[in-house]
């Protein structure tokens, strides 16, 4: 499984998301791919995947086929986005 987390770097939620990711890998020993939505990757995975509110969590299989994802400024549970890992 892969975990990404579209965000934009320099703004209010910045912080929170690269907080989550840092937390995310201690306690589940798994990092969390963070890809600006200032890049061209991120903002053609953002079209790709649909995105229109940020930050964006991405689950997807090692194949590539998508999961399962999360919008905006509520981030889910770890526990929500680790359940998909199993």
């Amino acid at each position: 499984m892969k975990i990404v987390m579209l965000y934009h770097p320099v703004s209010e939620h910045g912080r929170k998301v690269e907080e989550f990711a840092r937390e995310f890998t201690r306690i589940h020993r798994t990092e969390p791919e963070l890809v600006s939505l200032e890049t061209k990757e991120g903002a053609e995975m953002a079209k790709m995947y649909g995105v229109i509110q940020y930050p964006a969590i991405i689950v997807t299989r090692d194949s590539g086929e998508h999961m399962k994802q999360w919008e905006g400024d509520l981030l889910p549970l770890m526990a929500e986005v680790a359940a998909y890992l199993k």
